[in-house]
């Protein structure tokens, strides 16, 4: 049997895969991506793409693709009435951040609504433009064994049945809540299932008229109305997504038949308050609504991203972001720890820094489940993670922060674990707008202006092989739009200093003194 030699082998080609194989791509990682379907999913399924989300993007150079694919932000609103033409509807945005210059302004990529059967062909496009053949899908992953060094994988071709072996010194799971390579370390998942269980179904109607005046990007469907509709494009593509009885044995008798295209119409017509709506039914998915969480991220060389890691009510929007976050969080440190730079136990500040923020989200989406009331969709949730790892330098002198998210808002700074804050810039390089546009590859070491104590430190660390760049905020072609806001978010103490990022964006360390030992600072950063 063939043997395939790599450094990563990942497992799943959704968008948590396929955000990890562009960002592997960009550290210079060589790996391989299997997927057992032929292609990218025709299922609308997740939707939202939060302002995390969208600054990975960013950083990847897929913003613009992403936003292009998704709804207008114009129709970012949330629906609630009887049916799609109830007069007495209530319609609810998202809080839109204000377009100033006073510092309030939290990030550079506020989330949108994209459909996931459409941001796969975008992400998927970028992988394989990176990585070429590498990407494959029609694979399944058949079984796998890890020695401790490495893993070797069984891959079967889908179309001829043949099957070859995957040499990798890593694997990642991006499988899915039914992960194969989860089930095959043997890491087992906690929390319960069966909250919900619902059909959707994909349809198309000429409702874009009927929504004219009130085009959202979800309509919730009040008492007497079941359910709810997702807009694909506000047009003629949408979703009903249709609550099935959670108390019944599955299969459930009662339940509509899939297969019954006559009998979905009129569920549908019923449903949009229309009932000569012209309906075609497309496809049908039936899902349960699960909180789950795996006790473990990590077991050797097998790591878990996505829902492979956790499912996540759908309640919030929150699902497949905390899985994107994920892979931001994984990739650099697969790098680090593949090139030589980092030990292997970075990689366990993996599970230290996204676990948590899993449990969290489940907590969170759980809570807006049973809220009869209504909940709030939160873009900016997921800019509040605060990690605490080995990889995190806290700072001596100053009291502990909140780790993990904040519910009750983001509030931007510059303290180890938080991500970087957004400061708008101006005067500079096409495409450098943003703090967060300064950051990466590697790590990045900035400062208000020019210094040439610290540059030579960067310039130090540069030698051992360790990626860093040094980036002043403000130069002689570019200044902050609010001038001063960097120095009152970096707060040390009113000093001028310096902020380390790493390759996600989150700061690892801060100080004021350009003496002091960059090098042990990044060595205790990597665990090297």
């Amino acid at each position: 049997m063939a043997v395939l030699q790599t450094s990563v082998l990942v497992v799943g080609g959704g968008p948590v895969g396929l955000t990890l194989s562009a960002l592997l791509s960009g550290y210079g990682v060589d790996h391989v991506l299997v997927e057992t379907h032929p292609t990218t999913s025709r299922h609308p399924k997740a939707r939202g793409i939060s302002a995390r989300s969208m600054e990975i993007f960013r950083r990847i150079g897929l913003e613009e693709q992403v936003r292009g694919a998704g709804l207008p932000a114009e129709q970012v609103y949330f629906y609630r009435g009887r049916d799609l033409v109830d007069p007495d509807f209530v319609r609810t945005g998202l809080a839109r951040q204000p377009d100033n210059d006073d510092g309030d302004e939290h990030t550079p990529s506020p989330g949108i609504i994209c459909s996931q059967d459409a941001l796969e062909p975008v992400l998927l496009r970028r992988a394989v433009e990176l990585a070429g053949a590498r990407i494959r899908f029609g694979r399944r992953l058949v079984s796998f064994t890890d020695d401790g060094l490495g893993v070797l994988a069984v891959v079967e071709d889908a179309d001829t049945g043949s099957r070859y072996q995957v040499r990798a010194d890593w694997l990642v799971g991006c499988d899915g809540a039914a992960s194969t390579v989860r089930n095959g370390a043997g890491i087992p998942m906690a929390g319960p299932t069966g909250l919900g269980r619902y059909l959707s179904i994909r349809f198309e109607a000429p409702l874009g008229q009927v929504v004219a005046d009130r085009a959202s990007a979800s309509y919730f469907l009040t008492t007497p109305g079941r359910g709810g509709f997702m807009a694909v494009d506000n047009d003629r593509h949408w979703i009903y997504q249709y609550p099935l009885p959670t108390d019944t044995p599955e299969p459930d008798p009662s339940a509509p038949d899939p297969s019954d295209h006559r009998h979905l119409v009129g569920l549908i017509r019923t449903a949009a308050g229309i009932p000569d709506l012209d309906v075609t039914v497309r496809d049908t998915m039936t899902w349960r609504m699960d909180a789950q969480l795996a006790t473990a991220y990590r077991r050797s060389r097998v790591l878990l991203a996505g829902d492979a890691a956790h499912v996540i009510p759908p309640t919030g929007g929150h699902g497949m972001n905390t899985g994107i976050g994920d892979v931001d969080n994984l990739a650099w440190k697969l790098a680090a720890v593949t090139t030589g730079y980092a030990g292997d136990a970075l990689l366990d500040s993996y599970e230290a820094e996204r676990r948590p923020v899993a449990r969290q989200v489940i907590d969170i989406s759980m809570a807006n489940a049973q809220n009869r009331a209504g909940y709030r969709i939160d873009d900016e949730l997921l800019l509040t993670a605060t990690y605490q790892s080995t990889a995190i330098l806290p700072d001596p002198d100053t009291a502990p922060i909140q780790t993990g998210l904040s519910p009750d808002g983001y509030r931007p700074g510059c303290h180890p674990g938080q991500r970087l804050p957004h400061v708008r810039l101006t005067g500079g390089d096409a495409g450098v707008t943003s703090t967060l546009d300064l950051v990466g590859p590697g790590f990045t070491l900035l400062t208000a202006t020019y210094d040439p104590a610290w540059r030579g430190q960067a310039e130090t660390v540069q030698q051992t092989g360790i990626p860093l760049a040094f980036q002043a905020v403000n130069t002689a072609g570019r200044r902050e739009a609010s001038p001063g806001l960097w120095g009152r978010l970096v707060g040390i103490g009113g000093a001028p200093g310096a902020v380390l990022v790493r390759p996600d964006g989150h700061v690892a360390w801060r100080g004021t003194d350009p003496a002091v030992d960059l090098q042990a600072v990044l060595r205790r950063v990597l665990s090297s």
